[in-house]
C-alpha cells in the first residue's frame, strides 16, 4: 500500500517534493475523493466582482497564515469591500492537522467560516505544533462561544472530510497546484505569499482589462 501511495503522489503531482512527507498520510484518502463532489466554495466579497481570486491554502502553512494576517486585511479593504474583487477560498490541506482544521472551519457554518479561519491563522503557531491540536481547536471553539463537542461531531462527518479532499484534488487536477498559498487570479496562477504592494501590483492590470 505504501508503494501505491507514493506512486499516487507522483502521478497526481499533489505538491512539490519538499512537502511530500507531510502529504503522504492523506494520499489514500485523496484516491477515495475522486468520485466525491467538492464542498461549495466559500466566497468573501461580491460574487459578481470582475476579479476572481481563488486561494488554495493549507491551514498549517506559515506562508498562508502570513497572507491572511499581513496582506489580506488591506486587500479586503481596497478590493473585496469595494466590489472590485472576490476571494474564493479553497482548501488544499498538506497534512492531517490542516485537514482537521479545515473540517472544523467548515462545520462552523458559512457565517462563521471566515472569522474562524482568521482565528486559526492568527493562532497557528499555538495549535499547529501542539501535541494535541484537536484539544487546542476545542479551546478556540469555546472562546468563540460554541460547544467544543462540535469538533468531535465534525471530525466524524465523513462527507465533510471527503468534500475537502475533493476540493484539494480538483485544484491539483485543474491548476496543478504545487505549493500553498497559490492564487488563481482570473485564470492565471500566482504561487507564493505576496506583500500588499506585490498583490496590488498583480491585481491592478486586471482592473484595467475589465
Amino acid at each position: 500500500m505504501e508503494n501505491e501511495d507514493r506512486k499516487l503522489i507522483t502521478r497526481r503531482h499533489v505538491v512539490h517534493a519538499a512537502a511530500a512527507v507531510a502529504v503522504t498520510p492523506l494520499v489514500g484518502k485523496l484516491a477515495w475523493a475522486q468520485d466525491v463532489a467538492p464542498l461549495p466554495d466559500m466566497i468573501m466579497g461580491d460574487p459578481d466582482a470582475p476579479i476572481e481570486i481563488i486561494e488554495y491554502s493549507s491551514m498549517t502553512c506559515p506562508h498562508c497564515a502570513a497572507f491572511h494576517t499581513e496582506t489580506l486585511p488591506a486587500i479586503k479593504e481596497n478590493y473585496l469591500d469595494t466590489g472590485k474583487a472576490k476571494l474564493v477560498f479553497r482548501e488544499f490541506p498538506l497534512d492531517r492537522v490542516a485537514l482537521t482544521a479545515s473540517a472544523v472551519a467548515r462545520c462552523i457554518g458559512e457565517d462563521g467560516f471566515f472569522p474562524f479561519v482568521d482565528v486559526l491563522f492568527r493562532t497557528q503557531a499555538t495549535w499547529a505544533s501542539s501535541q494535541d491540536p484537536v484539544g487546542e481547536m476545542k479551546k478556540l471553539i469555546r472562546m468563540s462561544g460554541k460547544d467544543p463537542a462540535l469538533v468531535d461531531a465534525c471530525l466524524e462527518d465523513q462527507a465533510v472530510i471527503d468534500g475537502i479532499l475533493a476540493v484539494r484534488l480538483e485544484g491539483d487536477q485543474t491548476y496543478d497546484i504545487r505549493s500553498t498559498p497559490t492564487f488563481i487570479i482570473n485564470g492565471d496562477s500566482h504561487p507564493g505569499h505576496m506583500s500588499v504592494e506585490e498583490f496590488e501590483a498583480v491585481l491592478e492590470p486586471y482592473l484595467t482589462e475589465s
